[in-house]
C-alpha cells in the first residue's frame, strides 16, 4: 500500500533530525580519537546503558523474534534469553575491570595484558577480523531485516530494496562520521524512546485485531490442540519454557544452551567477560560505578523490558497470516495491514524501524572503525600522526565498512541462520576471555590458539562433516565438540609456551587490580596492590541479577496473559533479588566494591 504525503513528511523529519544531531556534536567528537570513539570517558550510566539497549534493538530483532515465536512458540526466545547469564557476569565481575584498563577498544587489551610479537599479532588480527568480516556479517543481517521490511512495504525486489537501504545507510554513515560516539549516544536515546513507544502501540492494535487478549489466547489454544492432534510436539505456543525432549529442543540442546553456550561462545552484545560495543560503552563511562550501573541497566532493559511487544505482535501474526511462507516477515505484515494498524500512524512506525536500524548501524560503523584505525592503522601503519589525521581516517573507514556490509547483505537469506552461524564459529573462545583477567599464566598464545581452534573445528564440522547448525542436535554437537577441542588446545598452548614477561604482568596487575587469588607469583611482587576482590559477593549478585531479570520477564508475561497472582509473585521475588543487590553494594560501599 502506498505511503501518504504525511507519512513521507514524518520520515523526512526524522531523518533531518538525525542529521541535525550529527552536525550539533561534530565539534565535540572530532577533537581526538578518544572523543570520537569513547566520548572522552564522560558518559553517564543511564546514557551509556540506554545506548547499549538501542544498539541491540535493530530492525532485525523483532523479525528474528517473530520467526522464533512462529516456529517454536514463546519459548523459542531461549535461543537468546540464555545469554543473560553472560551479561550478568559482565556486570558484576568485568565492567569495573574494563573501566580500570583504560584502553580505547577491547582489542587494545591484548597489548596491556600480553607482550611482544604474539600480542601485536593478536591485536592486529582481531582488529581486522572483528572490524571487517564479523562486523559485516552482523551489519549484513541488520541490513537484511531492513531489506525485508522495504520489500514488504514498497513491493520492490531485493536489489531495489538494498539500494534503498544503501541510501539510508549513507545518512546513517553521515551521522556517525560527523558526530562520533556522542552523536551515536544521543541518537540512541531518542531512537530507543521512539522505537519502544511505537512497538507498544503496534502490539495494542495487533492484539485488538485478533479479538483482544482473550481472543488471542483462545485462538492460540486452538492451534495447540490442532498441532497436538496431528502428532506435532514442541509444547504450547504460550509456554515460557521449552518442552524438553521436543524436536526443536532435545535434552542435549537444552543442556548446551543453559550450561555451555552462554559462557563458551563469543556473540556481539553478549561476549563472555564483555567486549565489542558493550566494552566501548563501559570504557566511555565516567567511572567504575557508572560502568557497572550502565551494564546492569542494559541487561534489565534488554531482557526484561523490551521483548513483550515483539512477542505479542509475533503471536498475532501467527493468527492473522497462518500460511505465510516467510514467518519473519509476519511482523511487517501486521504494520502494513490497514485492517490491523491505522494508516495514519504508518509514517511513525516506519520512522521507528529506521530508528532501530540506524541505532545499530551507527554503533557498528563507529565500533568497527575504532578497530581499523586505533588497533591496525595507527598501531601498525602510521604512527605519531595528528589526532585530526586519525579522525579523518576513521571517517573514511566508516564508509569502507558501510560498502562491504551491503555486499554481504546481498548473499544473506536468513537472520536467525546468520545468528546461529556466528555462534557456531565462535564457540570455545569464551573460557579464555573469562579467565585472562584472573589467571596470570594465560598468554597471547592462549587467545590465538583458542580463536584459531574454534574457527577451524567449527568450519570442519559444518562444511566437511556436514553438521547443520539449523538442526538442534547437530548444533549442540557443533558447540560441544568445538568447545572441548578449543579448550584443550588453548590450555595446552598456555602450558607449553612461556609466561608473559614479569614487568608486563605486574603493570597489568597494578592497573586492573583483579584480585590476588590466581595472580599469586605476580601479587607477591606488588604487595601495595589491594588483594580483595569480593568474589563471593559478586557471585551472589550475579545469581540475584539473573533472578531479577528472568522473574521480571516472566512476571510481566504472566500478567499480560491474565495470570495475575503468579505474575505478582514473580515480580515480588524479582524485587527481593534487586533489593539484595542494592543492599550488598551499599553495604560494601561503592568505594570498596571497586577496590
Amino acid at each position: 500500500m502506498p505511503l501518504s504525503t504525511i507519512d513521507w513528511l514524518v520520515i523526512a523529519a526524522y531523518l533531518a533530525f538525525s542529521v541535525g544531531i550529527g552536525l550539533y556534536f561534530r565539534k565535540r567528537a572530532t577533537a581526538s580519537t578518544e572523543d570520537y570513539f569513547i566520548g572522552g570517558r564522560k558518559v553517564t550510566w543511564w546514557l551509556a546503558g540506554t545506548s547499549m539497549v538501542a544498539t541491540t534493538f535493530a530492525a532485525d530483532t523483532p523479525l528474528a523474534v517473530t520467526g522464533m515465536v512462529a516456529s517454536y512458540g514463546i519459548a523459542g526466545n531461549w535461543l537468546w534469553w540464555n545469554m543473560l547469564m553472560s551479561g550478568m557476569l559482565t556486570v558484576f565481575f568485568y565492567a569495573r575491570l574494563w573501566r580500570r584498563a583504560g584502553v580505547l577498544t577491547d582489542v587494545e587489551f591484548a597489548e596491556i595484558r600480553y607482550s611482544g610479537k604474539p600480542a601485536a599479532f593478536l591485536r592486529g588480527f582481531r582488529a581486522l577480523y572483528l572490524g571487517l568480516p564479523i562486523n559485516c556479517i552482523v551489519m549484513g543481517w541488520v541490513n537484511l531485516a531492513m531489506v525485508k521490511i522495504l520489500m514488504t512495504i514498497f513491493g520492490v525486489t531485493k536489489v531495489q530494496a538494498l539500494l534503498l537501504v544503501l541510501a539510508l545507510m549513507l545518512i546513517t554513515a553521515a551521522v556517525s562520521t560527523l558526530s562520533g560516539l556522542w552523536g551515536v549516544l544521543v541518537m540512541d536515546l531518542f531512537q530507543f524512546t521512539l522505537i519502544m513507544g511505537m512497538m507498544v502501540v503496534l502490539a495494542f492494535f495487533a492484539v485488538d485485531a485478533v479479538g483482544g487478549m482473550d481472543g488471542l489466547i483462545d485462538k492460540l489454544q486452538v492451534l495447540d490442540a490442532a498441532k497436538s492432534a496431528s502428532g506435532g510436539g514442541g509444547g504450547s505456543i504460550l509456554s515460557f519454557v521449552p518442552e524438553i525432549g521436543s524436536a526443536w529442543m532435545p535434552i542435549l540442546t537444552f543442556v548446551v544452551y543453559l550450561a555451555v553456550n552462554w559462557w563458551a561462545t563469543w556473540y556481539p552484545g553478549a561476549e563472555p567477560g564483555g567486549g565489542g560495543y558493550i566494552a566501548q560503552r563501559i570504557l566511555s563511562a565516567k567511572d567504575e560505578k557508572h560502568s557497572l550501573l550502565a551494564t546492569l541497566w542494559f541487561n534489565i532493559a534488554h531482557y526484561a523490558v523490551r521483548p513483550w511487544p515483539w512477542i505479542l505482535v509475533a503471536l498475532c501474526s501467527i493468527i492473522l497470516y497462518p500460511t505465510l511462507a516467510d514467518k519473519e516477515s509476519g511482523f511487517v505484515r501486521v504494520i502494513m495491514d490497514p485492517e490491523v494498524f491505522p494508516t495514519a500512524l504508518r509514517g511513525l512506525i516506519i520512522a521507528a524501524f529506521a530508528a532501530a536500524y540506524m541505532s545499530t548501524i551507527t554503533t557498528q560503523l563507529n565500533w568497527g572503525a575504532s578497530y581499523l584505525v586505533n588497533d591496525f592503522y595507527r598501531r601498525f601503519l602510521r604512527r605519531n600522526r595528528s589526532e585530526r589525521h586519525y579522525v579523518k581516517v576513521s571517517q573514511i573507514s566508516t564508509i569502507i565498512i558501510m560498502v562491504a556490509s551491503c555486499v554481504v547483505t546481498y548473499y544473506q537469506d536468513s537472520i536467525a541462520g546468520a545468528w546461529k552461524f556466528l555462534i557456531a564459529i565462535s564457540a570455545g573462545t569464551g573460557s579464555v576471555f573469562l579467565l585472562r583477567w584472573f589467571w596470570w599464566r594465560i598468554n597471547a598464545w592462549s587467545e590465538i590458539s583458542a580463536m584459531l581452534a574454534s574457527f577451524t573445528v567449527s568450519i570442519l564440522l559444518q562444511f566437511y562433516y556436514g553438521l547443520d547448525n539449523d538442526d538442534p542436535i547437530e548444533f549442540a554437537w557443533i558447540v560441544l565438540i568445538t568447545v572441548l577441542c578449543s579448550t584443550i588446545i588453548w590450555v595446552l598452548a598456555t602450558l607449553l609456551t612461556v609466561p608473559e614477561r614479569e614487568e608486563v604482568l605486574i603493570s597489568f596487575y597494578r592497573r586492573v587490580r583483579p584480585g590476588a587469588s590466581l595472580w599469586g607469583p605476580v601479587a607477591r611482587k606488588a604487595p601495595d596492590v589491594p588483594t580483595r576482590f569480593n568474589g563471593a559477593c559478586n557471585l551472589l549478585d550475579w545469581v540475584c541479577g539473573c533472578v531479577l531479570v528472568y522473574l521480571t520477564l516472566f512476571g510481566v508475561g504472566k500478567i499480560i496473559f491474565g495470570e495475575w497472582f503468579t505474575g505478582l509473585v514473580f515480580l515480588l521475588l524479582a524485587s527481593i533479588a534487586g533489593w539484595i543487590i542494592y543492599r550488598d553494594l551499599n553495604r560494601r560501599g561503592w568505594k570498596t566494591v571497586f577496590e
